[in-house]
């Protein structure tokens, strides 16, 4: 006796094979479809299997290539039992790769019953046979055309749903997943035979489930098909979910398109992000820019006061501590103002050391907890980068390591030259070179192998929901290869981390552009100067810092005022202290104004803004210098030297 499967759609087979077995002394069960036999092996290990091919809920072939992967049933012997066996050869269906040892073809009941016991016979002798490519009892059907038609439309409705970029998935109504195709076996990250006859709702995570329960729940309501979609979580991707309802006439069944839209959200995420930035950035400029006019008035009146106060007045001490608190704060808003920058690409040399130092200074001012020791090399190349971003670079790794030590801890700044044949301890190949070196070192919490393989990855991030967007070494690694540099992580669980940054040396040196002069050299020509600036406070202290070092000063308290006055004492004015942003009338307009009546004009553009931006522009339009509220005395009459002299 032998234990025996019938799987066939069509019940008078059922019957037909169910008696012819049972009276040769055999155990006969019998499923419908493809999905109902897999029930049955669950709990189920026949000896022999006869399968249709053609089924709805998972057809014959994919119920073969399914048993033939499961352990349990490795010597089960596959019978097919198929009217269109023979079209099925001709197309090349791999018979043996499914596991399928012999193939009978459906026909008159006493034929096809003899075929059946002949097969029988044969698998006793042979279990272990594989498929000859003889279709047993094929002479008898005789209308191979019309069965060949049918598989026409078949194949190529298949082919289609194998082509697609969407997944394809079609589920019962309790979900039950009957039918796949390739896009979607790779957007579950599952294999077929795993895949079929599984829940379609236990694929996702326990967040989204409810979700999709409710989605198929309410699918056989008349819903628009934008009601029929959802967006959900999918193997860290899904991606976009949109049922389409199928009924046939003893079926009804649901068509499942999944389209991945991890890149689109991606995008869409980063398009928020860019804007949010956008945005802070104009806010963080704004406020540095009126903070730096704060300060210019408070810079002002503290130099007035030192020229008039000897270094032994007890009141000179104080002054300079003001001044150096002037300079403290000029710093804090120069940070902004690179927050600002954020977007700009602007190559220029850059020391390493210096923004190192700069950008330090703030995280020191932020996170007093967090001890900064730094090891700068005192003969370093300088690097060829945009300063915005590499600044941005350089306070990722701060907020980062502060992150890693919430009770404090040290962090290690280190810079040298190295060459590419010093950089051996990352997953890449230098490109043959100099470089410049910065290695960050926490004494943080350290990461897991796992969390250092994603480190850099868009999204990801240790932090709770809403703590993080995980785009700060995202961007930060993308930065670095934007400079053609190289970034590597290294880091143990409770031991801290360190970030190795490399980026290209460039061949120029180190030089000090800024000339000391003291304040003794504040000597002039009683030159006249036109100045202009909508702030009444730094008009008044401008004003009184020219006069005392000998200048003879006009006023204009806005940008048309600034072209009258200029109209009527052009052939008098040296030189137009220019304030870049005011109302109605810009800077920029006012230059422009300015070079239409005399195109000889000098001027020096003024703003508590830094010098990137529009103040760029007006330089490349042939503005003669620029100055960075707030300043001092010696700075103002060295700029204005300076224009002067090329006279």
């Amino acid at each position: 006796m032998k234990k025996i499967l019938v799987v066939d759609d069509h019940p008078l087979i059922l019957k037909f094979m169910t008696n012819l077995l049972e009276k040769n002394g055999h155990q006969v069960l019998t499923a419908e479809d493809g999905l109902s036999a897999l029930n049955i092996l669950k709990n189920y290990v026949p000896d022999v299997m006869f399968v249709d091919l053609i089924m709805p809920n998972i057809n014959g072939e994919k119920l073969c290539g399914i048993v033939n992967k499961i352990p349990k049933l490795k010597d089960t012997y596959i019978i097919v039992l198929s009217a269109i066996a023979s079209e099925e050869i001709e197309r090349k269906l791999d018979f043996a790769e499914l596991g399928i040892n012999a193939c009978i073809a459906k026909g008159p009941l006493d034929k096809m019953g003899k075929n059946v016991l002949a097969a029988l016979d044969q698998s006793d002798l042979n279990a272990s046979s594989g498929f000859t490519g003889e279709v047993i009892g094929a002479e008898y059907i005789r209308p191979r055309q019309i069965t060949k038609e049918l598989l026409s439309n078949k194949r190529h409705y298949e082919a289609i749903l194998e082509s697609m970029n969407e997944g394809i998935l079609e589920i019962t109504a309790d979900a039950t997943i009957i039918r796949t195709n390739k896009s979607a076996i790779s957007l579950t990250d599952m294999s077929e035979e795993n895949l079929l006859a599984s829940n379609f709702i236990e694929l996702f995570n326990e967040i989204d489930r409810e979700k999709v329960r409710k989605l198929l729940e309410s699918n056989g309501t008349s819903l628009h098909s934008n009601e029929r979609k959802s967006t959900v979580s999918l193997n860290s991707k899904k991606v976009e979910l949109h049922l389409v309802p199928l009924k046939e006439e003893k079926t009804k069944t649901t068509l499942v398109v999944l389209n991945d839209v991890t890149e689109q959200k991606l995008i869409e995420e980063q398009t928020r992000h860019t804007k949010k930035m956008e945005a802070i950035g104009t806010l963080s400029g704004g406020i540095a820019h009126e903070f730096n006019n704060l300060l210019m008035g408070i810079q002002g009146n503290t130099s007035l006061m030192l020229l008039n106060t000897k270094s032994d007045d007890t009141r000179y001490n104080r002054l300079k501590n003001i001044e150096n608190l002037i300079q403290s704060g000029s710093k804090l808003t120069g940070q902004l103002l690179g927050y600002a920058r954020e977007g700009r690409y602007q190559i220029s040399l850059i020391d390493l050391n210096k923004l190192v130092e700069d950008t330090s200074y703030i995280f020191a001012k932020v996170k007093k907890k967090i001890v900064i020791n730094k090891e700068l090399s005192t003969d370093l190349h300088l690097i060829e980068a945009d300063r915005g971003q590499i600044e941005q670079v350089l306070l990722n790794f701060y907020v980062n390591a502060a992150d890693a030590m919430p009770a404090g801890g040290k962090l290690t700044l280190t810079t040298t030259n190295v060459t590419h044949e010093n950089m051996g301890d990352g997953p890449y190949t230098p490109r043959p070179g100099n470089y410049v070196m910065l290695v960050i070192t926490d004494t943080g919490i350290g990461m897991d192998k796992k969390t250092r393989e994603r480190i850099f990855d868009p999204f990801f991030t240790t932090k709770e929901t809403g703590s993080g967007t995980g785009l700060g070494l995202a961007s930060t690694y993308g930065i670095i290869k934007g400079h053609c540099g190289y970034i590597n992580v290294e880091s143990r669980k409770g031991k801290g981390t360190t970030f190795k940054i490399y980026l290209p040396a460039s061949k120029a040196v180190v030089r000090d552009y800024e000339t000391v002069v003291s304040e003794e050299q504040l000597l002039t020509k009683h030159e006249t100067i036109l100045l202009v600036d909508d702030e009444e406070l730094i008009r008044e202290v401008s004003r009184e810092m020219l006069e005392v070092v000998g200048y003879n000063v006009l006023l204009a308290g806005s940008g048309k005022e600034a072209v009258t006055v200029y109209k009527k004492h052009q052939d008098t004015i040296n030189l137009v202290v220019l304030d870049l942003i005011m109302p109605e009338m810009g800077g920029g307009q006012v230059y422009d104004r300015l070079k239409e009546i005399n195109s000889g004009v000098k001027v020096l553009l003024s703003s508590g803004y830094g010098i990137n931006g529009e103040a760029t522009d007006i330089i490349e339009r042939g503005c003669d210098g620029f100055i960075q509220k707030p300043f001092k005395i010696i700075n103002l009459s060295q700029k204005i030297k300076k224009i002067l002299n090329n006279n």
